[in-house]
């Protein structure tokens, strides 16, 4: 890595880990080696609506701290909200009672966050509803992350917010006309999702990781294709890591860099294993200029529909 820039940390999400419980899916993230997890709040993955939150999040404070894992929080569940739509309610829904659910959750990510000493807390923003106009919809969300952003405030955690293909802020410029309308506050930033970048932005994910520095708060990490929303798993894909991990380098990028492989939990431990290496290499030939060798997965992917993680 750059000189003085400090070596970027790795994680591993939850979300790409569905089928193991999580005590059993961070013991395995330490043993591979990993520095930290993308925790995603999900019914079996601390559920943030099930009864005793307070006491199961003291307790998994003491897990991740025996295990020397760092941790952000994301909470990217499909279902955790309503067991038939998947992401909702969403900040832009018209009841506003629908939109005080998302309120809710995510201030209880950031409460959770805090607790767990989480370097961030990711979030989108939502599809926008069948027959809302996108001013109706950039308003809601607006007043709908002020409420979360005064409890960030008040927690220290910073709060994330992803550009998500096919979301009302899809892009870094959807980010930028957020950042603007709430009048750029101190603990609003912003997740990186590589893949996205590769996937929709007029920038390579690398010029795109230089444009966002001074907001970056959280970074996600996969491979896919130019145009297609497909998480895929490294080598499977057209980005070229080195310049990625060169320029989060370069930005002195202090937070987890996780790995979002959210429809590939049916193998998740085998993506485990194979992905640290992989990032492992691309980060030393961002200085060595060596090629970086594609793994040999040997597990089939999940069908993939091109759908939203």
């Amino acid at each position: 890595m750059t000189p003085g820039s400090g070596a970027l940390r790795f994680g591993y999400g939850t979300n790409g880990l569905a089928d193991l419980r999580l005590d059993d899916a961070l013991a395995l993230l330490a043993d591979l080696g990993y520095d930290g997890v993308g925790l995603t709040l999900d019914h079996m993955h601390l559920d943030p609506l099930a009864p005793d939150l307070a006491a199961r999040t003291r307790r998994l404070a003491r897990r991740l701290e025996t295990l020397g894992l760092e941790v952000t929080v994301e909470t990217g569940a499909r279902y955790v909200l309503d067991p038939r739509r998947k992401h909702g309610p969403s900040l832009l829904e018209a009841a506003p009672d629908d939109r005080a659910r998302r309120v809710d959750l995510l201030s209880r990510a950031v409460r959770i966050a805090a607790e767990l000493g989480a370097h961030a807390v990711h979030c989108f923003s939502g599809t926008v509803p069948e027959g809302c106009d996108e001013d109706t919809a950039w308003k809601r969300l607006a007043e709908g992350l002020t409420p979360v952003l005064e409890a960030a405030a008040a927690a220290d955690v910073p709060l994330a917010v992803e550009p998500e293909p096919g979301h009302l802020l899809a892009t870094l410029a959807d980010f930028h006309r957020l950042r603007e309308a709430l009048a750029d506050p101190e603990h609003l930033g912003l997740t990186l999702d590589v893949g996205h970048c590769q996937c929709l932005e007029p920038l390579s994910p690398a010029d795109c990781v230089r444009a966002a520095a001074p907001w970056l708060r959280h970074v996600q990490i996969e491979d896919m294709r130019r145009g297609v929303h497909e998480h895929l798993p490294f080598g499977e894909g057209d980005i070229d890591f080195p310049p990625v991990l060169a320029a989060l380098s370069d930005a002195a990028y202090r937070g987890l860099t996780v790995v979002e492989l959210p429809r590939h939990s049916h193998a998740g431990p085998h993506h485990a294993q194979l992905s640290l290496p992989f990032l492992r290499a691309a980060a030393a030939a961002a200085t060595t200029h060596r090629p970086v060798a594609t793994p040999t997965h040997g597990v089939p992917s999940a069908t993939p529909d091109g759908s939203s993680a």
